[in-house]
């Protein structure tokens, strides 16, 4: 008897007479993004040729991993993304969490900073250092920065609309520090086109975005060595309410347009892609996690191969960070949240991410308070030394079941990416609305499952208690960050030499009204005499436009 007709009879005569006597606890199983589930995988689920769909770590396309040994070398970088209201207390945050163990820095910026706005506007006054530090000039860097080696430490920055602001101030106070910007280490955001699709801080229109977000690749391609100039997010997909199919599409489809974009300037795709960089969420569905990982390292390698005829297979490698999912923990209990958060970490260390941010528990609730944070370092920390995770190349891989559905979400994957190639790439999408049309169905339909049991939350749909008294303790900003905030800014404008700061505004100003040169050189420059990012941003508004995002619905 062959293995199909063993399966076949074994379901006829084990499964299905076991199930009639003591039947199961769900009429239909399926993965958070509603890929119906068997009861069980065999060698018949897996096709196609060992060599060519996983190969061995460290070798195309990188299914298993896209170093040989991954973790038994050394163990991803832990990092915690900190931030909040002003900059000597963001310092004191970031020492403590280096003091804990956490291994690179990431840092998070208040809406003004996001959105190009200096603390002292009107409409920033009541978010001021509320979600992440003020950010206003680079002294504010320099002091964010204090004691901290810049030479030592990788650092990640959250930021877009305004990453080359940001990108400056770090180079500045380098500078100030004899500290050459070829060594500097780290990531910054600048993904301007989730912003349209998923998250909303952007500042101007969608082709000056793109420009700007290309000047900082090209730039970072040519003088920072070691930087990371992009990380091409899904994560903020993800938590606007995707799936995993829909957020591996959307970020793997956004970063084909990046490369496009890049390579209309005339540069070689192996000398930018080594340095690109991708952000992904992790959730608490691991299998489902690992498979989207191990998907995403598989098709990127394809399509760098492929599309973009790649000849390095560092330009083939996709490195990525993951954060766990900050739309699946709960203000209810907030407690187990530590358990979500472990789950969903673990699913990203299986996956073979490159660095991770574990969420506290507390988030449903506030920015985490410093014990919060220091749990969520030691989570990392146990996954990494206690878990036995870290000393194998992709442990689950050879799984049936994982390598089914690895399959399975690659090919919905590929369906999306092929249409939004028909619409003519990721900004004709967007502008087509199709993207965020789809991550508001997505969102719907999951919140939709949630309410009607289908997908299970303990403390929300089930093992509710509602005698439950919050206990947890919140962390608040301190509201006179923002009037000390907003005075030394006064002071540092007054201090400053008015004449650079003019000067190097207007330098600012006719590069962009230029379509062919690059602006961040003259951004550090603005920076360097001085300008608040209020002052740099306002000068690409009058010129770039404020975008107005249409409705889609």
């Amino acid at each position: 008897m062959d293995l199909e007709d063993r399966i076949k009879e074994w379901e006829e005569k084990v499964y299905l007479s076991w199930v009639k006597k003591r039947g199961e606890r769900k009429k239909e199983f399926k993965t958070f993004s509603g890929i119906h589930i068997k009861p069980v995988y065999t060698p018949l689920d897996v096709k196609g040729n060992y060599m060519e769909k996983l190969g061995l770590p460290g070798e195309y396309p990188f299914t298993r991993g896209i170093y040989p040994n991954m973790y038994r070398g050394r163990i991803w970088t832990i990092r915690q993304y900190a931030g909040f209201g002003s900059a000597e207390e963001t310092n004191s945050r970031f020492r403590k969490l280096l003091e804990a163990g956490q291994t690179g820095l990431s840092m998070a910026f208040d809406l003004p900073t996001q959105l190009g706005l200096d603390p002292d506007h009107e409409l920033a006054y009541t978010e001021v250092g509320v979600v992440g530090v003020s950010m206003f000039h680079w002294k504010e860097m320099d002091m964010v920065m204090s004691g901290i080696p810049l030479d030592k430490v990788s650092t990640s920055m959250t930021i877009n609309a305004t990453a080359m602001e940001l990108l400056s101030m770090l180079i500045t106070t380098a500078e100030s520090r004899n500290i050459d910007k070829n060594v500097l280490d780290g990531t910054v955001q600048n993904d301007i086109l989730k912003e349209y699709i998923a998250r909303k801080n952007f500042i101007y229109t969608p082709s000056p975005s793109m420009r700007y977000a290309i000047d900082i690749i090209e730039y970072s391609a040519k003088y920072l060595p070691k930087w990371h100039p992009i990380s091409i997010s899904g994560y903020h997909i993800r938590e606007a309410g995707a799936d995993a199919v829909l957020e591996l599409a959307f970020t793997l489809a956004d970063g084909m347009e990046y490369v496009r974009k890049t390579m209309e300037r005339g540069i070689s795709v192996d000398e930018f892609a080594p340095h690109l960089s991708f952000f992904f969420a992790a959730y608490s569905d691991i299998f489902e996690e690992v498979a989207k990982f191990r998907a995403a390292r598989r098709m990127w390698a394809k399509i760098m191969k492929e599309m973009f005829n790649a000849k390095k297979l560092e330009s083939m490698m996709l490195r990525f960070h993951t954060q766990t999912g900050g739309a699946e923990l709960t203000a209810q209990q907030p407690e187990i949240n530590i358990i979500r958060t472990t789950l969903q970490a673990l699913a990203a260390v299986l996956g073979g991410t490159q660095s991770l941010h574990v969420n506290s528990y507390d988030e449903a609730l506030a920015l985490p308070t410093e014990k919060a944070a220091k749990i969520a370092i030691r989570v990392q920390q146990i996954i990494a030394n206690e878990s036995g995770a870290a000393d194998v190349a992709d442990p689950l891989g050879g799984s049936y079941y994982i390598e089914w559905l690895t399959d399975e979400i690659e090919e919905r994957a590929w369906k999306i990416i092929d249409q939004v190639e028909k619409m003519g790439g990721m900004i004709k999408a967007i502008e087509n609305g199709y993207p965020q049309a789809q991550i508001a169905e997505s969102a719907y339909r999951i919140q939709k499952r949630i309410e009607e049991g289908d997908l299970g939350k303990v403390g929300v749909n089930m093992y509710y208690e509602p005698e439950w008294i919050g206990t947890t303790e919140i962390f608040r900003v301190n509201p006179e960050v923002r009037e000390r905030v907003i005075s030394r800014l006064k002071k540092y404008k007054q201090e400053r030499d008015s004449m650079k700061v003019r000067d190097s505004l207007n330098n600012l100003r006719k590069v962009a009204e230029k379509e062919n040169e690059n602006l961040f050189p003259y951004m550090i420059d603005a920076i360097r005499a001085g300008a608040t990012v209020g002052e740099t941003s306002g000068v690409l508004r009058d010129i770039w436009g404020e975008y107005k995002e249409p409705s889609i619905f």
